[in-house]
């Protein structure tokens, strides 16, 4: 009787693993790819060598005024000048500690949601809703605790870019929970509120809630009664976030099977019981990317301000590049701008994709 002898596993083709392997398998699998890559390869090596000489070989990144800039590369210098007025905008030097705590804080609260061991992330992330912004919003304000008042018409630059994202993102989602299941409700008049809210909000463009929200809201308010501007426009771009955050919950909820309702039913649970524990799980985790697709619109569409006059890190480029002591810098302006944002939203993407791998739970194909 034949005796076999089992053998250790052969390891894959060299051709087929590795670097070697990934290279053949992505970019030369077919006649296609190979021309795609090499048009790929010609585009990058034709355009990339230039642009890292502008860049950074040929550049200038230190000195006081357009003299420093003399090498032909970018002037960086214009950054480096303005990069306090691209942070603050007017608020008061001596007091821009109190924003610089506020970015710390704001580090604090999101840095541990990239980092997966570390404990008490739950807890972080609820102080990041509640507390932070009023915490962060006694420090900028002042006037309390022998911290001197500084009215927001001194707040911009990124300060004010950041202040109107958080704010919009916090209580948009929120809004925008409650608009999707009032729109869903078996309640006429409920569901007719909702549905007119966010029909009314999403038919209009964001610019011209910021205007209104400005000039026409004071018209409405009681004789004595006044908001400041920057409540004004927070107030205008969460309304206006949270009829489309509705409608990206809405979807998930009806992604939801029918059964999930009923065995919520047969269990005995009531309406928000089985809608906090059982159905708005699901429908956040399948709308994650929707969700955080608002937030980066969100983000984006804050530089929108400027139509009231509010000095957002764009708006505060847009004002530095027509400086006269300042020559064609507008192109490293609007890269720093640019810049800047993508730092941001690809950070809240990146964010969303691992918080996808982590809520995987075999909904993804």
């Amino acid at each position: 009787m034949a005796v076999f002898e089992l053998k250790e596993a052969l390891p894959p083709p060299a051709r087929s693993a590795g670097a070697t392997g990934w290279i053949r398998a992505n970019l030369l699998s077919s006649p296609l790819n190979i021309a795609l890559t090499l048009l790929g390869a010609y585009l990058i090596l034709t355009f990339l060598p230039p642009l890292l000489d502008w860049a950074i070989f040929s550049a200038d990144f230190t000195g006081e005024t357009q003299d420093a800039c003399v090498s032909g590369g970018a002037c960086w210098t214009f950054i480096t000048n303005r990069l306090p007025f691209f942070t603050y905008g007017f608020y008061p030097e001596p007091e821009r500690w109190r924003v610089n705590i506020g970015f710390l804080l704001l580090a604090a609260v999101m840095i541990p949601q990239f980092i997966e061991k570390i404990p008490g992330k739950q807890w972080i992330g609820l102080f990041g809703l509640t507390g932070l912004p009023i915490l962060v919003a006694i420090l900028l304000s002042g006037g309390i605790f022998g911290l001197e008042s500084v009215p927001t018409d001194k707040w911009g630059g990124l300060m004010l870019t950041l202040v109107l994202a958080f704010v919009g993102i916090v209580g948009a989602l929120p809004i925008g929970v409650v608009l999707a299941l009032g729109r869903r409700s078996q309640m006429p008049i409920v569901r007719i509120v909702c549905t007119t809210f966010i029909e009314l909000w999403r038919g209009v463009p964001l610019i011209s809630v910021l205007f209104m929200a400005s000039v026409m809201l004071p018209l409405f308010l009681p004789e004595g009664v006044s908001f400041d501007k920057l409540l004004r426009a927070l107030i205008g771009i969460t309304m206006f976030q949270s009829a489309y955050m509705a409608e990206v919950i809405r979807g998930g909820l009806q992604a939801i099977p029918r059964g999930q309702y009923e065995a919520a039913s047969a269990l005995g649970l009531g309406y928000w019981r089985s809608m906090g524990l059982i159905i708005l799980p699901q429908a956040l985790k399948l709308v994650i990317p929707g969700i955080v697709n608002t937030f980066i619109s969100l983000f984006k569409d804050t530089t929108l301000v400027l139509i009231i006059g509010l000095f957002d890190i764009l708006q505060t480029v847009n004002s530095s590049i027509v400086d006269p002591s300042w020559n064609n810098v507008a192109t490293e302006g609007y890269v720093f701008a640019a810049f800047s944002f993508w730092v941001f939203c690809f950070s809240m993407s990146r964010y969303s994709q691992a918080l996808e791998r982590k809520l995987h739970t075999g909904h993804k194909r």
